[in-house]
């Protein structure tokens, strides 16, 4: 049974296999091949390609990851792609050639996890990825905006009929085409303008499209919130309502990242794709050495019922229940949390750079968004000292 080949493209006979050390393997052609690794907790298993390298008459591994930001019948797909990619930079020598969108892509993305995220749902998928850079032309990625722009996006998924979904949204699409442009910068210099050769005129942002985060949640509407949730959900949101981060990097984060003797947390997975520490004041350090009892350090910190990490399609549902519950205004999300709290920090003494630092954004973000509750603070306190 051990080494095995098998079919992983089926979500219900991967589903029923058994955790163990040894990967299942699915052979894609001679030489290149998909591992799967069932997770003993019940969550994600992990992907793993597999390829022979003629150097050194041996095979070679690399881990993909669990894909958990994508539907489970996905996963197969992409593990495929990213196993077919690098059996052929194994084939060609171990380097990346940056000839083809995809590539730059790939290059871009070694170190930026958010970006690698969006290239695989939006840009390796597509044909734009195998247009070589020497043929980009503007109708090129015209046509692939066109494409994104009318690609729905997922509000929720659904074990059973069809998916949630909703027009996307101005802001989406520019964040994903400033991946995209910021890739194909590193090894494109910018076309004549008002020509085919002006590949980035395809890419402008459409403008106005950030509105202004508006949705504040006051202290006790986070606590009536924070009430309305389910036990196992509750410690993942609360450490929203006391750090500015962003969901994603704390559904990320495993037991290991919080070192209980110096209240330190170190957050790898994040927008900026750097990791970074910071110093959890008290009554934050006592949340985190709470979820961080009695586990491994590779294991979420903050888990599900289920034993999983929590993910965006497992989050949205119990928040969307509970402010229902708390009859909160319509619209509050995870990132919501963020906000509220990152205005509490914009109102109070903490310098710009610091709010920026603590919370992965830039200085200019928090002065567009921000801004205006700064300088609000700011002349009260100049109020207060009039004699």
């Amino acid at each position: 049974m051990k080494g095995r080949r098998m079919d992983l493209s089926k979500v219900k006979d991967r589903e029923a296999l058994k955790a163990r050390r040894e990967p299942y393997w699915h052979r894609i052609r001679p030489g290149c091949f998909i591992g799967y690794r069932p997770s003993a907790k019940g969550g994600a298993g992990t992907w793993i390609a597999r390829s022979y390298d003629e150097q050194t008459n041996g095979y070679k591994l690399k881990a993909l990851g669990d894909f958990g930001d994508q539907p489970s019948r996905e996963r197969f797909a992409t593990a495929k792609t990213e196993a077919e990619a690098y059996a052929t930079r194994i084939e060609s020598g171990g380097e990346l050639k940056v000839e083809t969108v995809e590539q730059a892509c790939r290059k871009y993305a070694e170190s930026r996890a958010e970006a690698e995220a969006r290239f695989r749902r939006y840009v390796y998928p597509d044909a734009i990825a195998k247009v070589k850079l020497a043929k980009l032309r503007r109708h090129h990625l015209t046509a692939w905006r066109e494409r994104l722009q009318s690609t729905p996006a997922l509000v929720s998924r659904r074990k059973e009929g069809e998916a949630a979904t909703r027009p996307r949204a101005a802001a989406s699409i520019n964040r994903d085409m400033t991946v995209l442009r910021a890739a194909l910068n590193r090894v494109l210099a910018p076309g004549t303008p008002d020509t085919e050769a002006a590949w980035q005129e395809a890419l402008r942002p459409i403008r106005n499209a950030d509105r202004q985060r508006t949705l504040y949640l006051d202290r006790t509407q986070r606590k009536a919130l924070l009430a309305a949730l389910p036990a196992d959900a509750e410690p993942f949101f609360r450490a929203m309502c006391l750090l500015p981060l962003r969901p994603g990097a704390v559904a990320s984060l495993t037991a290991g990242n919080f070192d209980k003797r110096t209240s330190e947390l170190s957050i790898g997975r994040d927008k900026s794709g750097k990791p970074r520490r910071i110093l959890l004041p008290p009554v934050a350090a006592n949340l985190f050495a709470e979820q961080a009892k009695g586990k491994l350090p590779a294991a979420p910190l903050f888990m599900r019922a289920n034993g999983a990490a929590w993910e965006k399609n497992s989050w949205k549902l119990p928040i969307a229940a509970a402010a229902k519950a708390a009859n909160l205004p319509a619209g509050v999300t995870a990132y919501t949390l963020r906000h509220s709290t990152i205005t509490d920090l914009a109102t109070g003494d903490l310098s710009l750079l610091t709010i920026a630092q603590i919370s992965d954004t830039s200085v200019e973000m928090i002065e567009r968004h921000y801004g205006h509750l700064i300088r609000t603070a700011a002349t009260e306190a100049l109020a207060g000292l009039a004699l």
